[in-house]
């Protein structure tokens, strides 16, 4: 199945709506420390309501962790600014698909890294800088269960 991968989450809410997300598609949730908040913080909890616990949650404490886990041909960039129109992508069903931070999204050091896959949902840039990240994961997640046969029934 496919997983969503966190690094540096900083907003619990956008967090916890994800987690929800991810139990709702069957997807696992990878967050990457450092954390912006504390995995039992209040409002984390409240967005995941009461699936929090349904979760296949990984937690990695660093990136280089992570990315030692895991096949780099698995991996999905997200970019607001750079990449394929999300729909293009050819995703695969064991796919991660990588979101960075709230305030700063993926470094360039990781586009530099892996640029060979690289999703963008297009936006009007003189409207809005980007997506919130709980949306754009959505956006993604559901593309990319789409793609590969996976949807829920």
């Amino acid at each position: 199945m496919i997983s969503v991968v966190l690094i540096h989450p900083e907003i619990p809410p956008n967090t916890g709506n994800i987690g929800r997300l991810c139990c709702a598609v069957h997807a696992t949730l990878h967050l990457v420390k450092p954390l912006g908040f504390r995995l039992d913080d209040r409002s984390l909890k409240r967005a995941g309501l009461d699936y929090w616990s349904k979760l296949e949650l990984v937690v990695w404490e660093d990136l280089e962790l992570y990315l030692a886990s895991v096949d780099p041909a698995r991996l999905v960039l997200t970019g607001s600014k750079k990449g394929t129109p999300y729909h293009a992508v050819p995703y695969r069903p064991d796919d991660h698909l990588l979101f960075g931070p709230e305030t700063s999204g993926l470094s360039q050091e990781m586009f530099a890294r892996i640029p060979e896959r690289i999703a963008r949902i297009p936006i009007y840039p003189d409207r809005v800088r980007s997506l919130n990240l709980s949306t754009s994961v959505g956006v993604i997640v559901y593309e990319a269960l789409r793609a590969t046969g996976q949807l829920p029934h």
